[in-house]
């Protein structure tokens, strides 16, 4: 761990830093972890806090962040639900960026990467795993409280549908948060990739006050994050969100 870089604080999340070089710009976080590192990010020291690279080329929400995302972030104090956090790539920079007063519910189906995920937990000890399927909302909401955001990563053709039922059940009201990585190769062969991104933001437009889309390209193909903001009055008991029969899941390896 090196000492000596000069952070700043992203304006609209104080633990989300910027480092300024003179051929880019990195963003690292706030880190309520300790080392090792999760996923071989780098890390250093500066004014006595520590910090982790946020790598685009591994999460799907630092990539947004670096190509421009102006929608809402994780914020400090807040809970989260995390949907498909698979081995805790980006669950764990989400839960640096909540701090350590806020919670993040890191919900994975897979046995493998829920092993990885609950001994990153030990690190990270307001990393929450739940061994749940994000189909199941009702199966793991007594374990959640209202949560101020949703992020997803579920590569699955219903994938929006998943999410709207999980915000019908579990986010706290207006102005909590929705963000959905999106891939659409997982859609199906119906329709094209911004055809795809359309309907996904077609479906989220009834909750949400959407943030300009966000394509993720280089750093993950055929990947989109879409999201914004719960519009007011849009959160009820009377909303059912009625999701398509399971499918098998994708053998491809998953990188959260």
């Amino acid at each position: 761990m090196r000492e000596g870089r000069s952070f700043h604080s992203a304006p609209d999340s104080p633990r989300l830093a910027v480092l300024r070089r003179p051929d880019r710009t990195e963003f690292w976080t706030e880190t309520v972890g300790r080392e090792p590192s999760v996923y071989g990010e780098r890390w250093t020291e500066s004014d006595g806090r520590s910090y982790r690279s946020f790598e685009p080329a591994r999460s799907k929400l630092s990539a947004a962040i670096v190509k421009g995302w102006s929608g809402p972030v994780p914020t400090p104090g807040e809970g989260w639900l995390y949907l498909g956090a698979a081995s805790g790539t980006t669950a764990s920079h989400v839960a640096d960026l909540v701090g350590p007063t806020g919670r993040v519910y890191a919900v994975e189906r897979s046995l493998r990467p829920f092993s990885r995920l609950v001994s990153l937990a030990d690190r990270w000890p307001n990393l929450l795993p739940i061994l749940g399927d994000a189909r199941e909302p009702t199966v793991y909401a007594g374990l959640v409280p209202p949560a101020h955001g949703i992020y997803a990563d579920i590569a699955q053709a219903d994938q929006v549908e998943i999410v709207l039922a999980n915000a019908t059940l579990l986010l706290e009201g207006a102005g909590a948060s929705v963000l959905v990585a999106l891939k659409t190769a997982s859609m199906g062969r119906d329709a094209t990739a911004p055809q795809h991104v359309r309907r996904a933001e077609e479906l989220l437009a009834d909750l949400l006050d959407l943030e300009p889309t966000v394509r993720l390209d280089p750093f993950h193909k055929g990947h989109y994050l879409v999201g914004g903001s719960v519009r007011a009055g849009r959160l009820g008991p009377a909303r059912p969100t009625v999701l398509r029969p399971r499918r098998e899941p994708s053998r491809e390896r998953r990188r959260r």
